[in-house]
């Protein structure tokens, strides 16, 4: 039977993503991409210590030779005996470059769910489909664009040239933009931040129709556990970066044909998903610093009770204090920005 998670635990989330968060954003626009990258995930490394649960971190952007970088294989929370254990996925900072240069659609993320329950694809990079709930099941990744356009448009009732999509803007993506052009169809390139363009397929007047592309896996997990309660889908395909990878992979067993689909990409009943915008976007606000106050727009939502909530905070600088892991204390965001500053 599948353990429930306690209700307690979605508000938890929100302040780890409101952290990191709120820590990434005394370097907004800095330029520095390390440092940058650093304090937000120090600052929700060091966040996860204070719930009371036992976390184990099976997907991440990195390893445990990065041993200070929420690795996979990390274990977070206070592990007490009584507690219960969960997987996370969890990115500190997605759209690392648009926060080091202040541009739209930087967020903080992290997803969580019952033991056992994320799929652990071999693979940083993913050929991804992702959809709103009207289109969930109609479309197939394995076929050509000109095709799911036209199952689209017919299921949306609208024409092609109403349907509006959004790819990174990559050189691996021109076969599929020129695919979608001749159709018509328009399209919204992104330089990063695949997170918020996979969810926004499910928001309502977000303006967004299909996310398409390849981009990177855990970004892909992130985007299953939001559509999962959005009633939206994401579809997944492994794409390797060479040949070396590829035989990797096949000789691990993997099928890299395979398409990989929401429920099965993210499992259990009961997944809660954070995010907390770093930068102004299409989805969230970014962290803005106005007279001693820092305000926060986050994303939360849990798929057990379908419930979506969009939180605004605003948090006094001399009273917020949050915890790094590299200290093994808590710090006051005034003393942070003040040193940051000076």
């Amino acid at each position: 039977m599948e353990k429930k998670i306690y209700p307690e635990l979605t508000m938890d989330f929100v302040r780890v993503t409101e952290a990191s968060a709120l820590m990434s954003s005394l370097y907004l626009g800095c330029g520095n991409l390390e440092m940058i990258k650093h304090s937000s995930i120090d600052a929700m490394r060091g966040m996860f210590d204070y719930i009371d649960f036992k976390g184990n971190i099976v997907m991440s952007k990195y390893d445990k030779e990065n041993s200070n970088m929420l690795y996979v294989g990390e274990k977070v929370g206070s592990w007490q005996d009584e507690t219960f254990e969960m997987d996370l996925a969890v990115d500190a900072i997605d759209g690392v470059k648009l926060a080091a240069f202040g541009l739209p659609n930087a967020i903080s993320a992290v997803a969580a769910t019952v033991s056992g329950s994320i799929k652990l694809l071999p693979t940083f990079y993913s050929y991804k489909l992702a959809v709103g709930r009207e289109l969930k099941g109609k479309l197939d990744l394995r076929k050509p664009m000109k095709e799911n356009i036209k199952i689209a448009s017919e299921v949306l009732g609208i024409a092609p040239t109403e349907l509006t999509f959004v790819i990174l803007n990559r050189q691996r993506h021109e076969e599929i933009i020129e695919e979608i052009k001749e159709a018509g169809s328009r399209i919204k390139l992104i330089s990063d931040g695949d997170i918020t363009a996979a969810i926004a397929t499910a928001v309502p007047d977000s303006g967004v129709d299909i996310y398409v592309g390849v981009g990177g896996t855990l970004e892909g997990i992130l985007s299953a556990a939001a559509l999962k309660t959005l009633g939206g889908e994401i579809q997944m395909k492994l794409w390797a970066r060479d040949r070396i990878e590829e035989q990797s992979i096949k000789e691990e067993g993997w099928d890299l044909e395979k398409i990989f689909y929401t429920d099965e990409i993210v499992g259990g009943e009961d997944v809660i998903f954070s995010a907390t915008g770093i930068t102004d976007g299409d989805l969230l606000k970014g962290v803005k610093f106005v007279k001693g106050f820092a305000y926060t727009h986050t994303l939360t939502m849990r798929s057990k009770s379908a419930t979506v909530r969009k939180i605004e905070s605003m948090h006094n600088l001399k009273n917020k204090t949050i915890r790094l892991k590299s200290l093994e204390e808590d710090k006051r965001l005034i003393d942070l920005r003040n040193e940051y500053i000076n």
